[in-house]
């Protein structure tokens, strides 16, 4: 591959944009001010088509020379609720918000990708789309309301990246085909006892204990439900209860998250974890108000398009760059787009805990290497222009 290219990549200028970004965080299905710096940026490249799927997304066209394939490039914009405490001298200005999974990264690299792009637009036949997605962060996630959009259509690949900590700057990391990452669902549990004087427990029914029973059989579905080579992980990261030591509350509510990774098990886990509620709720007399959700499917990389991802990558980085890393255990609504398009979807890594890097995505003292960037431009590059071959 003819790498002159390279030379292209605005690094100066795509650092400038993720300090911009990390500096103005905005919450999901909030990002208006993003989009429009999203916005102003491709529009300065020139030879681009620019719409919006949605009211806070942005959905950039690069047309080659002839017709040919049509390849997705996607980005997520969103922040998360997080108060950032990392010292950095363009930390985030809006308070409790920040950019603690590396979303701004992202969305600086696909810049620079796409400004690459359209400065090549007459050495490639094809397609080239770039996609800042809206609201990964918060279910059902932003991918879902872009895919029913029906912006996008007739696309031979779609491909994407996240940055992550704790990894060699600059590294890429590639599950080979399959399950890159988890399916993902959450339970909200309102569980309705019958409130009494502390000291008279026989007048009531103790939604904490009802509460405290569920969350412990739960641990069951994956110690005897699950098959021990199996993924399962319950998570229960709510339990909130009562104002008084001296009262029984009337009610009790409790949020889970729920990761397994094929869609059989996901189905046999939702069922028994909705039984164990319903049951021991009638064991103890109270009533539970349940909503069960299925959210993000798992990211499914397509094993033709990685193919042609690894390769890119080898070649334009070195193979000392490039690895076969394990499923993440983590979900992401990129998976959405496995109904329009096969997949591929890979890391980035953002520097290792030796070289200071050592807190993880969405940990308030979250940061990156900025020198992991260039070889996430590189890549999208060079795997979009032999995806379009």
């Amino acid at each position: 591959m003819d790498k002159s290219w390279v030379d292209l990549i605005p690094e100066t200028e795509m650092i400038q944009w993720r300090r911009h970004l990390h500096r103005h965080p905005e919450r999901s299905f909030h990002e208006e001010k993003t989009c429009a710096y999203i916005i102003k940026k491709l529009q300065s490249f020139g030879n681009i088509e620019i719409e919006q799927p949605t009211a806070t997304s942005v959905l950039g066209t690069i047309q080659g020379q002839q017709p040919g394939k049509k390849i997705l490039i996607r980005a997520d914009i969103d922040a998360l609720p997080v108060q950032e405490d990392t010292g950095l001298e363009f930390a985030s200005e809006n308070p409790g918000l920040m950019h603690a999974c590396g979303h701004d990264t992202h969305t600086a690299i696909l810049l620079a990708t796409a400004q690459v792009l359209v400065k090549l637009r007459e050495q490639f036949s094809g397609t080239v789309q770039v996609l800042f997605q809206h609201a990964e962060e918060l279910p059902p996630g932003g991918a879902r309301e872009i895919v029913a959009s029906g912006y996008l259509h007739d696309l031979d690949a779609a491909i994407g990246l996240h940055i992550m900590s704790m990894a060699p700057t600059g590294s890429i990391q590639i599950v080979p085909e399959g399950a890159w990452s988890t399916y993902s669902d959450t339970l909200e549990l309102t569980i309705h006892g019958r409130g009494s004087h502390g000291t008279m427990p026989q007048n009531g029914v103790d939604p904490i204990i009802v509460g405290t029973e569920i969350v412990n059989q739960f641990q069951t579905v994956i110690s005897r439900f699950a098959a021990p080579d199996d993924v399962v992980v319950i998570n229960v990261g709510e339990f909130q209860a009562g104002h008084a030591a001296n009262v029984i509350p009337e009610t009790a509510h409790l949020s889970a998250s729920i990761r397994t990774i094929d869609q059989q098990t996901r189905e046999k886990v939702a069922q028994r974890i909705q039984d164990i509620v319903k049951n021991t709720c009638a064991t103890y007399g109270a009533t539970p108000e349940m909503e069960y959700d299925f959210y993000y499917d798992a990211v499914m990389n397509d094993p033709a398009v990685t193919k042609v991802v690894w390769q890119s990558a080898e070649d334009v980085l070195g193979p000392e760059f490039v690895h076969k890393s394990k499923r993440n255990s983590g979900s992401e609504d990129f998976s959405a787009y496995g109904k329009v398009a096969p997949l591929c979807y890979f890391v980035l890594g953002g520097g290792t805990a030796a070289d200071g890097y050592q807190y993880a995505n969405h940990s308030s003292k979250f940061v990156i290497d900025e020198a992991s960037l260039i070889n996430g431009v590189k890549t999208e590059v060079a795997a979009t222009l032999n995806l379009l071959k």
